[in-house]
């Protein structure tokens, strides 16, 4: 991770991870999944003294996205999201925000497909489609700084649910063994629940592989 620093905030009712990824000879900024509380967001980037150039969402469940319309009406910044995703981002029965009593909707401003090449803040993204825990999730991968950013894809030794609408567990299991599993061992995994872990640990001792 030479050229980059990851700024990491777990936020909102179920413990969700929001990144931002400042590149640091430019001090431009990516943030992912803005999770909740757009002030400890908004005060994460001042901090760091950077600028905010872009919001990449893996999918669009509300605990990964609750304080994206604040903080698109506060940067006025690009959100990415996958094609797949769309209906997801504007259906709270889709996105659960329902299920927890605050009707939630938004939508990108860009929909990607896999195999996307993005060049965002001075760095390299691949836009990887993994369904499976939503039919329109998707990984970020960096492949100069062998990073991946993997949303509820894949975990530090588990999956994202497949219970929930658009979900299915074969998509699941496949996406996280033809999309991630053939990166580099070496590559750091940045999940959107717990801690990182890396793809090499993951293919010794994910349980569901």
């Amino acid at each position: 991770m030479g050229q980059i620093e990851i700024k990491s905030m777990t936020l909102g009712m179920v413990a969700t991870n929001c990144y931002l990824i400042i590149n640091k000879e430019t001090k431009e900024a990516l943030l992912i999944d803005p999770a909740d509380n757009a002030l400890r967001i908004s005060n994460v980037i001042e901090e760091n003294v950077c600028t905010l150039k872009a919001i990449l969402l893996t999918h669009g469940h509300f605990d990964h996205i609750m304080a994206l319309n604040e903080l698109k009406k506060r940067y006025n910044v690009p959100v990415y999201a996958h094609e797949e995703e769309e209906d997801v981002l504007k259906q709270s029965s889709l996105n659960m925000s329902g299920m927890i009593g605050q009707i939630y909707t938004t939508q990108a401003d860009i929909y990607v497909k896999d195999g996307e090449h993005l060049k965002l803040a001075g760095l390299d993204i691949i836009v990887l489609h993994t369904p499976g825990h939503t039919k329109g999730g998707v990984c970020y991968y960096l492949p100069e700084e062998k990073v991946l950013m993997s949303g509820d894809t894949l975990f530090h030794c588990s999956i994202g649910r497949t219970d929930f609408p658009t979900g299915s567990m074969s998509q699941l299991v496949r996406s996280v063994k033809e999309q991630l599993f053939v990166l580099p061992d070496d590559v750091q995994v940045y999940p959107g629940h717990d801690s990182v872990t890396s793809i090499g640990y993951e293919k010794q001792y994910n349980p569901f592989f």
